[in-house]
């Protein structure tokens, strides 16, 4: 491999000749060989193009960097977004706390492409833009990469992970249309209860879909809050007046999201509670889709020796040793997927807590672990939509023997004979293996034509 020499404030570096990074890049990977190469999420990398061109157009407007060095910084930030530079961005997530490594790699990058660009060699003692002076001119890591951070994680949520979860919840509300009159038995502590119907079960499920749409959707408006402008520690210093601002306003342009600078940058850098109570609302879907998926799998049981009382897509074969298996195998994938998101949550839970006086130091894992979760989330919500939920369909037969066969309808006749009775018949009908109408009747409580007026399963529910 050739190799050039690069410098930063502690010395020579030698870095690969063919890529664009410098000395800091450098230094950080062959410090940092922790987990698989460039496990940074290319998000944040992503997130960082668009807050350096923000931070170029921002700088000329006022003044404080020339429009050819603007124009430069604004063209290899086109580049990364298009995906052309994926293979410049070698760091890992385990790395400082503050991300610094990442951001110098950004700045890096940028300012050597754009000297080749311009049709410079890389390393000439004249470099046409400056990895520090230049890119990273008006701002710190340390408001940098909280930036990056806010803008990928609003990203994902908006584009991947609501429109997954729309999607889930349009299909079980139209379910719940479409099965309202399918009255099968409910059941609560997993044993037999009164009467409801499919429709009503799979409503259930829509709403919480929809309540945690909801819990989601109002933590945004402190997801648009970026910390870009704080520089160091929140202060704002070298940055020019009206810099936070306009910086923002870039953003929101470039992003097509409504970001806006943060009203308290001390809070921004020091605290990602942002991340944390938007994280909170993804934990809430996990909990609500995890349940979802249990039920639906637990209903689908089966074919013979189970519940049985939905069908499910077949979409493979459930086992390599028995013939005709097939398993509730999206039912799997979407609740490892909640656990996934469950222990992410843990994560950016005790990352969130490393908030020391005016500096966050657990960025880089609080980042990529609310962009997993975001990600998968909305994938899975898809794939269980795609590949189940619009197969849902009733086994009418299976849940008309089931209701039949309930002793949990005797409930009707609590207010026509008392609940001691009602409780006599149906202990006595589960003991004797016989039917609610034979024990009640038998036992003097009610008429046949009684019972059969009182007990009509589709009035329960």
């Amino acid at each position: 491999m050739k190799y050039r020499i690069e410098k930063d404030t502690m010395g020579e570096v030698q870095v690969p000749a063919d890529k664009y990074w410098g000395a800091q890049t450098e230094r950080s990977r062959n410090n940092f060989k922790i987990g698989p190469s460039a496990s940074m999420p290319k998000e944040i990398i992503e997130g960082f193009a668009y807050l350096k061109k923000a931070a170029a157009y921002a700088n000329y407007d006022l003044g404080v960097l020339p429009i050819e060095k603007r124009d430069a910084i604004g063209a290899v930030c086109d580049e990364i977004l298009e995906g052309k530079l994926d293979d410049q961005f070698p760091l890992v997530i385990w790395q400082t706390g503050s991300g610094t490594q990442s951001n110098m790699n950004v700045n890096e990058v940028i300012a050597n492409r754009a000297q080749v660009l311009k049709g410079f060699e890389i390393g000439e003692d004249e470099q046409f833009i400056k990895a520090n002076d230049d890119v990273n001119k008006s701002q710190s890591s340390n408001d940098t990469f909280p930036t990056g951070m806010h803008i990928a994680a609003y990203k994902m949520v908006v584009e991947t992970t609501i429109p997954g979860v729309e999607k889930l919840h349009a299909t079980l509300a139209k379910k719940a249309l479409e099965y309202k009159d399918v009255v099968k038995i409910g059941r609560t502590h997993l044993m037999d209860a009164t009467p409801l119907t499919l429709g009503q079960e799979i409503s259930g499920y829509a709403a919480q879909l929809a309540f945690g749409l909801k819990a989601l959707k109002n933590t945004l408006a402190h997801l648009a809050e970026i910390a870009l402008g704080g520089t160091a520690v929140g202060t704002g210093l070298n940055t020019p007046k009206g810099y936070d601002v306009k910086v923002a306003q870039y953003i929101a342009e470039f992003t097509k999201h409504p970001f806006i600078t943060a009203e308290n940058k001390f809070e921004a850098l020091a605290a990602h509670d942002a991340i944390v109570e938007t994280h909170g609302a993804l934990k809430q879907l996990a909990v609500s889709l995890n349940k979802i998926a249990n039920d639906v799998r637990m209903l689908a049981s089966g074919p013979r020796s189970g519940i049985g009382e939905i069908h499910i897509p077949e979409n493979e074969p459930g086992s390599s040793i028995m013939p005709g298996k097939v398993n509730p195998t999206q039912c799997e994938a979407l609740t490892m997927v909640c656990a996934q998101v469950i222990g992410n949550d843990m994560a950016i839970a005790v990352g969130g807590m490393q908030g020391h006086y005016e500096l966050n130091v657990f960025k880089p894992v609080m980042a990529a672990n609310f962009l997993q979760s975001a990600q998968l989330l909305g994938d899975a919500c898809v794939s269980f939509d795609e590949h189940c939920a619009q197969g849902i369909e009733p086994n009418h037969k299976r849940i008309k023997e089931l209701v039949d066969n309930s002793l949990m309808l005797v409930t009707a006749l609590n207010t026509k004979i008392g609940y001691y009775k009602a409780a006599e018949i149906a202990q006595t009908a589960h003991k004797n293996g016989t039917t609610l109408k034979e024990e009640a009747v038998r036992l003097g409580y009610v008429t046949p034509e009684d019972f059969d007026a009182w007990v009509k399963p589709e009035d329960m529910v």
